[in-house]
């Protein structure tokens, strides 16, 4: 036995098999937990889409279109290698493995992770695998590779070690930032605007969402434009002699880039000619809502707070469902009536996002001019979201640009199934004027439709009628959406009414007017 006292250690009593694999195991569960603090675990569902089980509820419909959309879909997992032997080069062609790459330059580190599972969501709405991702303390980003040049050198080594093919930064990044962060990490770079024009492009329907997501596409390109060594560089003209032109045709002559971008340009002037031809036919229909009076509600909000869910819930209208950002883009307006007859229009638009890109802002104008025109809005909030205040900031902040924000306003907190209590409580000490409601499972449904009846406006002029019995086009026109027939007797000269109509209505109905 060994005397510890004289200098010699004490030998250490040895550890029982069940005691090693103890200590292995809390080894293991706490790098675990490690990898899921410091970004593996963007390889779940992303934070920033919902987790309920079922999708959809009775009132979606068929739901046809979302079928159509998921008829091809991408497989994660699979991989094609092509061998080009023309350009004698081999590729491996694969889906695109991404790693996500962010600045924390404000806020909590909650904020920073929620935004980035934001950008994990927009990843895997666009198609792609989401790998990893790395966020770096910073007051401002670097002017050259957006993160700092050590954190840079660790991005690509995660690149590497993961195999990844593509890099989404959570900013948008200058030409210069992209190239010289390309240049390091050695794949393909993109920022956050590029990812949801690519979801935007992959979701877009009508004729007039193609014309205006390509339209952003070109604005985002046009100063982005860049070409492979000296390809861009190469002139047309300079030509002498004979064999020339001619006069006005020598010289330097245009550069390839020059030239691309003077395409980009005309190919942009006839995207904003075909925009503004289409807006005629949409301010028809709303000036025609305007002249017959008919109250307009615009259901706004962040995307995938459940916008369409709730149109179909309240009117069947059987819109596209998806859980998946930015899902429907099309403006969807449908008729609906107050439980006492009045009449009115719900206009189902574009979801929201922080920071959306100014180019979509600007295409989408015309879109957007619903929620501006309208008399009530009804924004939609994700009360189950880890952010929901950001949620309601970022929505104000693009209607405050379309000159939305005077319009009286009532937040609806959707998927309460799904949400903490004390979060909708919170929510509801906020927001004064609110309704907490589940598009899916019918939660709240009366009382939001109360809300809306009250929110809207109604007939203001009261009128005393006497019509006669031969005119009953005159009483069949007063149950019309912009009247509210208040009694109704029927008399010796004709039908007696007591009614409410709006002033339009009002001057129409001159000659019926009781008199004494």
């Amino acid at each position: 036995m060994t005397n510890s006292s004289a200098g010699q250690p004490a030998e250490e009593p040895e550890l029982t098999p069940e005691e090693i694999q103890a200590v292995i195991d809390r080894i293991l569960a706490k790098d675990s937990a490690a990898r899921t603090k410091t970004g593996s675990g963007f390889r779940g569902k992303a934070q920033a889409i919902s987790t309920l089980d079922e999708e959809h509820s009775e009132f979606d419909g068929e739901q046809q279109d979302l079928q159509e959309r998921r008829a091809l879909r991408r497989v994660a997992g699979l991989s094609t290698e092509l061998e080009d032997v023309t350009e004698v080069e081999y590729r491996q062609l694969r889906l695109e493995r991404v790693v996500l790459a962010g600045l924390w330059t404000e806020g909590t580190a909650a904020d920073a992770d929620n935004s980035l599972r934001e950008l994990a969501a927009l990843a895997e709405t666009a198609g792609s695998e989401v790998l990893d991702g790395v966020v770096q303390r910073r007051l401002k980003p670097d002017p050259g590779t957006f993160l700092g040049s050590g954190k840079a050198q660790e991005l690509r080594d995660i690149v590497m070690s993961t195999g990844a093919d593509t890099v989404i930064v959570d900013s948008e990044l200058s030409p210069s930032q992209r190239r010289g962060l390309e240049d390091i990490v050695k794949v393909k770079v993109i920022d956050r605007t590029a990812l949801i024009l690519d979801i935007f492009a992959q979701h877009a329907k009508s004729r007039e969402g193609k014309a205006q997501v390509e339209l952003a596409q070109l604005e985002y390109l046009l100063p982005r434009l860049r070409g492979w060594g000296e390809s861009m560089s190469r002139q047309a003209g300079g030509r002498v002699g004979a064999a020339g032109g001619g006069i006005g045709s020598r010289g330097p002559g245009e550069t390839k880039i020059e030239l691309d971008r003077r395409r980009i340009r005309t190919r942009m002037a006839k995207l904003r000619r075909e925009i503004a031809g289409m807006k005629p036919a949409r301010e028809t229909k709303r000036a025609n809502r305007k002249r017959n009076a008919v109250p307009s509600v615009a259901i706004v909000g962040y995307t995938n707070a459940g916008k369409s869910s709730l149109l179909n819930r309240l009117t069947n209208a059987g819109v596209l469902v998806e859980n998946a950002l930015f899902a429907t883009l099309d403006p969807t307006v449908r008729k609906a009536e107050t439980s006492d007859g009045l009449g009115y229009t719900l206009a189902d638009t574009v979801g929201f996002v922080r920071s959306l890109p100014t180019q979509l802002v600007e295409a989408f104008r015309s879109t957007l001019e619903e929620a501006a025109d309208a008399d009530l809005i009804l924004h939609v909030v994700d009360a189950s979201h880890p952010d929901p205040e950001g949620q309601i900031a970022a929505v104000r902040e693009v209607l405050t640009e379309v000159d939305a924000r005077k319009i009286p306003e009532i937040i609806v907190l959707n998927k309460a199934d799904a949400a903490d209590p004390f979060v909708i409580e919170r929510l509801r000490q906020r927001e004064p004027r609110h309704v907490v409601v589940s598009a899916r499972t019918g939660q709240g449904i009366p009382e939001l439709l109360q809300a809306i009846s009250d929110g809207i406006p109604r007939p203001a002029v009261k009128l005393e009628l006497l019509i006669p019995y031969d005119r009953g086009d005159v009483v069949s026109r007063l149950h019309s959406p912009d009247a509210e027939i208040l009694s109704m007797n029927h008399g010796e000269a004709g039908t007696e009414l007591e009614v409410m109509v709006r002033e339009g209505l009002a001057a129409e109905l001159e000659a019926f007017i009781r008199r004494g």
